[in-house]
């Protein structure tokens, strides 16, 4: 059966296998790959994010890599508006876009629509500031509970920046952030297809979750985070410094535990992600899941992109 297609989507939990399924999918027709990933879009983070190698990138177009540098803020809407007109272009050419990442609420605010949030209000970010500081933010959290739950639930008590971005958009909207993700007059636009990279065997996942950090400490994660200290110009609180990885190797350079346990604690914070990853994709009921660690997982991705147009 063929199928038309405006775009095709591969999600999954990190370190799934995805970049290796695009790429698999690009020799065998023309694509073009378009990042779903909040982190792959900062310049001069390469080794905590697994961005795709400078081989990988020449065999085959990505888009919405290194387009912005870590001190600048990207979100959900702006990604809406980049990939939709880099879908339309790619089609423009006579190719197939693949969106592929694991930032699940991009991929919803694509296929569902996402309302234009309020903009950030220097006077009300102050105020939470103060209040975050005198209470802590544990106890912003628990207040966005009361206002957003479902927001809320999906964030962990201590993620200030995202804490103090759903509070601000409450107060200066009467509205939780959760209701601009997909409200009735956003206008998605859904893929053709959503295939998913789901592991069945946790300790599976686990493992190459493990391997793969293990990889980017004898890559020189370290160092790298070491440069962007360096710079001068970032902070810990940046979204771009929260990332997995980068979050954990900041506070370790910091002193606020042994270095030794850096490794351990990235882990973790990477298990932690892939779980919520895989919530996210739960939450998604069209997709068509692919065992991740099956050993045709990826031929069988290749096979299904085949039949669409």
């Amino acid at each position: 059966m063929v199928i038309e297609a405006g775009y095709v989507a591969l999600a999954g939990p990190t370190a799934s296998g995805k970049t290796a399924a695009a790429l698999a999918i690009a020799r065998t027709r023309p694509v073009e790959i378009v990042s779903v990933d909040s982190a792959l879009v900062y310049r001069g983070m390469d080794i905590g994010t697994a961005k795709p190698s400078a081989a990988e990138r020449a065999e085959v177009p990505h888009h919405l890599i290194d387009i912005r540098d870590p001190r600048e803020p990207y979100s959900a809407a702006a990604f809406v508006s980049d990939a939709t007109r880099l879908v339309a272009e790619i089609r423009a050419r006579g190719r197939l876009p693949l969106l592929v990442g694991g930032t699940m609420l991009y991929f919803k605010a694509l296929a569902a629509g996402i309302d234009a949030m309020p903009a950030a209000d220097p006077e009300v970010r102050r105020q939470l500031e103060s209040d975050a500081v005198a209470r802590g933010w544990p106890a912003m959290h628990a207040r966005l509970a009361q206002v957003d739950a479902p927001t809320a639930a999906r964030l962990a008590p201590n993620d200030s920046q995202r804490i103090q971005r759903a509070l601000e958009v409450w107060l200066a909207s009467g509205r939780p952030i959760s209701s601009f993700h997909a409200s009735e007059g956003a206008s998605g636009l859904p893929p053709i297809a959503l295939f998913s990279l789901e592991p069945t065997e946790r300790a599976w996942l686990h493992q190459r979750i493990a391997e793969r950090f293990d990889a980017m400490l004898a890559a020189g994660l370290l160092d790298e985070v070491q440069a962007l200290r360096g710079r001068g110009d970032l902070v810990s609180d940046l979204p771009s410094m929260r990332c997995v990885g980068y979050r954990q190797a900041w506070e370790a350079l910091d002193g606020r535990w042994p270095m030794a346990e850096l490794r351990e604690r990235g882990i973790v914070a990477t298990r932690q992600l892939a779980k919520r990853q895989v919530t996210w994709l739960r939450s998604m009921p069209a997709r068509r899941v692919v065992p991740a660690e099956a050993p045709d997982a990826i031929a069988r991705i290749v096979d299904a992109v085949g039949s669409i147009a």
